[in-house]
């Protein structure tokens, strides 16, 4: 995966799948999956998970299937479904023909739960969700601080009889009670010191169409009672979980024991959390829906599809994955991390250019009115292989507002009255006016040029300080361009003080949109998408919001790294 290699380095997983390997388990088999729920975009986070599991598959010559885990029909959209698919083929993965729904499972798993029934592992219960979460007990602090878990209660339901349970559970799937009325709980342990042990519901009653299975259930299986049962139907041999499932898998075993089926091995790893963002999906979910942001692909979120809405690349999330690494625990990544890695392989991809996102025109007063010509530019300083391109010159140019001061301080070196600088790819000029309007705001600069220094060197060898970027401004392409900032001020959003809610830190400056702003005309034509570096300034990518006389374009990232200069 191109620039990826150079950090492959071996971790906790690898090494139990080294070892699994080496004492022949699983026939010598490695098969993964990515079991992401249709219920929202998958974010940087799942990016993490994706490049585990597929790219474990890669590495050991195995397979990983793409299951989408949906068993609760409120949440779940094709949308979703679609999405997720674009963004694990836009990151470089495929799962071949192994796309799977948990949803396939329905009639095995309602099968499943009868076989507990029998073997009196499962019962049905009257208890409402209040009442069965009252009954299950919660963990305590005792006075010495220690974590502890006293006994709940027995449902009054539990000790019914096969005959009655059998029933009652086919009388659910009838659709006979109201919704909410009964569930389908495992039979295992009220005192036991792990809560998802103590008698978990394996199915509750919902009246909701599924967005695949349409009104064909009116009850629907658990994540849970879910989850190791669809991989032991697909032959997972490794089933990778984030640690928020760690807990989980004491249940995940006994639900695959007790039926006697094969029997895949969890294991978990650290979720990743990155400064000054979120990766909650409730939350993100929520910043949709109230209207915080844009859109699910809003170029300041951390889903995959913003992300690629903003210019990063799928090379550098794989990469960022690699160097980030897989542990037992959570971790807290700085986002400038994830800068780097893009920078790093936009430096060697992205073709230069030159805008001007904050004009004030220049006028070259010595400069023929009717002439223009073309200078050669360089299109990507690290790749010799991409060339150059022409870039028109003529009397009327733009330069960027702060590249000119009136009454420069001593380490200013760029254009002021009577200085000289160079133009990229171009001349020497020599400020000799700046004017102002009525309100004393500069809205021209009147300068001169030396028609010897085309290209950017003077004959008689003297030098200036500072080279400037500027546009044609008969040639330019007006276009809209949009400035990004981390959508949180806090590194830690989800840090709370009291009395504060969590969006408290949502940045106000997180967007800045200019609307007066020239391009080179290279770019007038480019599609949807494209990523160059604006000289100077920064990474930007074209925005779906364009139209063929409007260009949009984002800062992807700006051109400084401050991560680098700190490891």
């Amino acid at each position: 995966m191109e620039n990826n290699e150079t950090y492959h380095s071996t971790d906790f997983i690898r090494e139990i799948i080294e070892a699994d390997l080496a004492a022949g388990k699983n026939d010598g088999r490695v098969h993964t999956r990515f079991p992401p729920e249709p219920n929202g975009y998958l974010h940087i986070g799942h990016a993490k998970a994706i490049c585990l599991n597929f790219g474990i598959a890669e590495e050991y010559n195995g397979l990983c299937n793409l299951r989408l885990d949906d068993t609760n029909p409120t949440k779940e959209k094709t949308e979703y479904v679609d999405a997720i698919q674009e963004d694990i083929r836009w990151l470089g993965f495929d799962w071949g023909d192994r796309l799977y729904y948990a949803s396939d499972y329905f009639e095995q798993l309602y099968e499943w739960a009868i076989d507990l029934i029998k073997k009196g592992k499962a019962y049905v219960c009257d208890l409402n969700e209040d009442e069965i979460r009252e009954y299950r007990g919660t963990t305590v602090f005792a006075q010495d601080g220690k974590r502890e878990t006293p006994p709940g209660k027995d449902s009054p339901y539990r000790n019914r009889s096969v005959e009655e349970n059998l029933d009652l559970f086919e009388r659910m799937r009838n659709g006979e009670f109201p919704d909410g009325a009964k569930t389908l709980r495992a039979k295992i342990d009220m005192a036991h010191p792990n809560l998802n042990m103590r008698d978990p519901v394996m199915y509750r009653i919902m009246r909701a169409d599924h967005y695949r299975a349409g009104s064909k259930w009116c009850m629907y299986a658990t994540y849970d009672w879910t989850h190791g049962q669809s991989d032991s139907i697909e032959g997972i041999t490794h089933s990778l979980c984030d640690v928020g499932f760690e807990n989980h898998r004491p249940l995940y075993d006994w639900f695959l024991d007790e039926l006697g089926v094969y029997h895949p091995h969890q294991y978990e790893f650290g979720r990743l959390n990155i400064t000054y963002t979120v990766l909650s999906k409730r939350w993100l979910r929520q910043l949709v829906e109230e209207g915080s942001v844009s859109g699910w692909d809003d170029p300041r979120l951390p889903t995959l599809c913003g992300l690629r809405r903003r210019g990063y690349t799928p090379q550098s999330i794989r990469d960022f994955s690699k160097r980030i690494g897989i542990s037992k625990s959570e971790s807290i990544v700085e986002i400038q991390m994830l800068e780097h890695c893009l920078r790093d392989h936009l430096n060697k991809e992205a073709p230069r250019v030159m805008a001007v996102v904050d004009p004030v025109k220049v006028v070259i007063t010595n400069y023929p009115e009717n002439q223009e010509e073309e200078l050669d530019a360089i299109n990507n300083p690290e790749d010799e292989s991409a060339g150059t391109r022409k870039v028109p010159f003529s009397r009327e140019i733009y330069i960027e507002r702060e590249d000119f001061m009136e009454d420069p301080p001593k380490k200013f070196f760029r254009l002021a009255p009577g200085r000289e600088v160079r133009l990229r790819y171009a001349y020497f000029i020599t400020c000799q006016e700046a004017v102002k309007n009525e309100k004393g705001e500069i809205v021209e600069l009147r300068c001169t040029y030396d028609p010897a220094t085309r290209g950017g060197d003077a004959p008689d060898g003297r030098k200036v300080k500072a080279t400037i970027h500027w546009v044609s401004a008969k040639h330019a392409v007006k276009s809209e361009v949009r400035l990004y900032e981390y959508l949180f001020t806090k590194e830690n959003p989800t840090a709370v003080e009291e009395g504060q809610d969590w969006k408290d830190s949502l940045n106000p400056n997180s967007l800045t949109v200019l609307t007066e702003c020239y391009l080179e005309p290279s770019l007038a034509q480019v599609p949807v998408g494209y990523r160059c570096q604006f000289e100077r300034l920064g990474y930007f990518c074209k925005d779906p919001d364009s139209t063929p006389n409007h260009p949009v374009f984002n800062r992807t990232v700006s051109l400084k790294d401050s991560w680098k200069k700190g490891q």
